[in-house]
């Protein structure tokens, strides 16, 4: 007699498979924009690094706004 706990379940496989395909996809993106928040942050830290080595100074540079006459 085989056991009924050990057949397939379809309902159960499909359900499965969809909560699979799910979090799979979100793992994926949250990677990708771990991926380019470390790059940001290594750039930027390059360019201050950069900023500092070669002389350049620490003030930041303010944009004047355009008049609209």
């Amino acid at each position: 007699m085989s056991n009924p706990w050990l057949k397939k379940n379809p309902l159960m496989s499909m359900w499965l498979s969809a909560a699979n395909k799910a979090v799979g996809s979100a793992r994926g993106q949250s990677a990708a924009a771990a991926r380019r928040q470390v790059g940001a942050a290594q750039a930027e830290a390059t360019r201050q690094i950069v900023d500092f080595w070669s002389g350049k100074t620490a003030r930041a540079t303010v944009a004047r706004r355009k008049s609209r006459r």
